[in-house]
This record gives structure tokens, sequence and C-alpha cells, in this order.
């Protein structure tokens, strides 16, 4: 057996068959490169879902751990830390937000945000208890938590789960008019992904973001965005939500803020939403350590300069345009924003991401007949366009 053969074999012996990974184990990583255990190096175009936006051990980033690592790591929030106050200070700022609560994986973060509005629904707007509901949108996908998955309309999330958390609504993806008509005074929040990630990438009709705004604003609801993949530069702007002029009432943040490194999310917002939480209505051992602190703030810090949108969008153009050319004989449809695209195919899409792996490049199906494209944003374009020609022989079988 070979060095991957043997612990893929270990892999299907000892763990949960949750996944199904591409056949390959990776040792090494550096910018947009993956090497695997047997010395071949690959491109990575799906920067683990968004959540390598700035590269494999990206410099600035495994410096900033380095450091920390080197002094405290973990306190719990029972004690203060001389990067928390700095950490939520400097991304809410970078949200134009009053506050930050932080916790770990993106599920957590969508928890916290699902209970801010439901807490604010209860005592600040004055809804009767155990009456609020929240709406989300079909296609979506936020999370694997028994409460996240009981407003999920894909079977594979979904299923045998039950029995399922009351309290959601859910309508069609883009469709203002059936969001319109499942409002009422008990509706605390919207829950919109901007760009719908795991669906396939899928973008809403132009003016859909608006439109939520409004009708938030209107109904008195809280709109809250899950930029989890789409936000911290994916698209060409720091959120998603920027392409159609949008703030939302609260951004759900992970993924990227973690800089590759370990798991950091957030739940941004002004004061007077999360300011609706008291010592010990709700917490995270983890969230906020000093180690995510200091990988999340030179995060923002990279953020600010702006280069990394700039990429985003530049690039993001230029491959957009060339998968654009692709012939309609091989892709049905070219979705997506940025650095990221859904390559709708007109058969099966593992094939063609098996075959992309044999020819160096790393990508990934969703949804049977979708290959996901995101590379780390800092990928060369000349690298891209390598990845790209590759993509062209790999859907010609």
């Amino acid at each position: 057996m070979t060095p991957t053969e043997k612990l893929r074999a270990l892999s299907e012996e000892h763990s949960a068959h949750n996944y199904h990974p591409l056949p390959i184990a990776v040792s090494t990583a550096e910018g947009a490169w993956v090497t695997d255990v047997e010395g071949r190096r690959y491109l990575d175009m799906l920067a683990a879902y968004s959540a390598v936006n700035f590269g494999h051990r990206n410099p600035r980033l495994t410096e900033a751990a380095r450091r920390q690592l080197d002094r405290v790591t973990l306190v719990s929030r029972a004690f203060d830390h001389d990067q928390f106050g700095p950490f939520v200070t400097e991304l809410a700022d970078l949200c134009g937000k009053d506050m930050v609560l932080p916790m770990n994986s993106g599920a957590e973060a969508v928890e916290t945000a699902l209970k801010t509005a439901r807490k604010w629904g209860y005592e600040v707007r004055g809804v009767p208890a155990d009456r609020a509901n929240i709406i989300t949108f079909e296609g979506n996908f936020h999370g694997r938590t028994t409460t996240i998955i009981s407003f999920s309309t894909d079977p594979d999330a979904r299923d045998s789960y039950g029995p399922y958390t009351p309290g959601f609504r859910t309508v069609p993806y883009g469709d203002v008019e059936a969001l319109k008509a499942a409002m009422d005074e008990e509706t605390v929040g919207v829950l919109v992904e901007p760009i719908q990630g795991e669906a396939g990438v899928n973008v809403p009709p132009s003016g859909f973001l608006r439109a939520v705004r409004e009708l938030c604003t209107a109904n008195g609801s809280l709109m809250i965005a899950d930029e989890i993949q789409s936000g911290l530069g994916r698209t060409g702007t720091t959120f998603a939500v920027e392409h159609e002029d949008v703030v939302p009432d609260v951004y759900v943040l992970g993924k990227a803020l973690g800089g590759g490194i370990m798991p950091v999310s957030a739940v941004v917002a002004d004061a007077d939403v999360l300011g609706v939480f008291k010592p010990g209505q709700h917490g995270s051992t983890f969230g906020g350590n000093p180690l995510a602190c200091a990988i999340g703030r030179e995060v923002v810090a990279m953020l600010r300069t702006g280069e990394y949108q700039e990429r985003s969008r530049t690039l993001g153009a230029h491959m957009h345009e060339r998968l654009g050319g692709l012939s309609g004989d091989l892709v049905r449809e070219v979705r997506g924003r940025g650095l990221w695209a859904g390559v709708e195919l007109h058969g099966k899409a593992r094939p063609v991401s098996e075959r992309l792996m044999g020819l160096g490049v790393l990508a990934k199906e969703t949804h049977d007949t979708t290959l996901r494209l995101a590379p780390p944003l800092v990928i060369e374009r000349a690298d891209l366009d390598w990845a790209l020609d590759q993509l062209e022989i790999a859907l010609k079988g």
C-alpha cells in the first residue's frame, strides 16, 4: 500500500463516514498550494470553504499565532486578557457596529445569532413568550446543530434527526413576496446568506438583499446576514451585502476570521441588540480565547488594507470571464461573485473533481451537479489560469 492508501485505510476503519473526501492525504501547504504525503503538489481551489482566504500558513497570521503561543492561549472568559478588548473593538469597527460576541465554529455563531434574535424579540420588542419566529430560506446552510438543521431543506443534513426545533418559517430564496407574506408581528429576525454557498454558490436576484433590509426595517425585525463563507473578502468586498449597499442588524462571521489556523467566529451587532445578554446567560469556554483573538486581530488588520478585496474583485472578474467562455456542451451555468463560483454541470460533478485531482487541482462537488471553486485570495493569476486550463481538460473527460 502507498502512504496515502495506508492513511486512508485508517480513516475508513476508525472515523465516522460523515464525509466523502477526495483520495488525497495532505502533509504540507503554503499559499495556494498543498503537498501530499508522497510529495505531489496540488493547487487548492477550495480554500477549506473560504476558511483559508489568506492562503495556507500566511506569514502574518502564523507569526501572530506564534507570538501568542509563547504568551498565553486560554484563560476562559472567567478572566479578561490583553487580546480580548482590542479584538472586539477592532472587529466591531470593521463591521461598523458596537459590540462583538466571540464564539468558535460557524454553527456556534449562528446559534448565538438565533438566541440573540429571540431574546431581543422578547425583551426589547415585546413579543409574547415562546411566540417568536425567525424566517429562513430554502437551500440554506447555516451549520449542523439540531436547531439549525430543523430549518434545512437539504435531506442529507436534516433527515433522521427529529424531532425538530420549532419557531422557523422557510420561504424560497430570492422571493421577496414570499418573505413579505411570511412576516408578522412575531417575526423577530430574517436569517439570510447573501450568497448561498453549500447550495451551489447561488446569487440572489438583484435587489433582493435591499428588499430584505427594507422589509425587516418596516416590520421591526432583525436582518441577520450569515457572512461565514461570503464575508471577509471572498466576493470582492469585505462583506457580500455591500454589493447592494445593505447594512444588516447582525453579522455572523467565521471561517476566514480564524486565518485557516483555528476556528474563530463571532456575532457582531449594535448595543441595543447584543446588549440583551447579561452574565451567565450565554457563553463559551474557548470563545474569545487569547490565541483566537490574536489571529482575529491580524485578520482584521489585513482586511483594512483592501488588498484582499481588490485581489478578489480583479482575479474574480478574470475567473468568471474565463468560466463564462466554457462550452455550453460542458457547462450548464456559472454562478458566483469575486473569487467564488459554482459551475453547474450537465452531469455528475464528482468525476470531474476526481479528474481535476489527477491533474493537480483540488476542488469539490456539492449537490451532485455543481463544482465549487473558491481559491485562496492570494492565488497568482498564472496559477489561476493554469487551474482553469485543467478544469477545461477535466470537463472534457
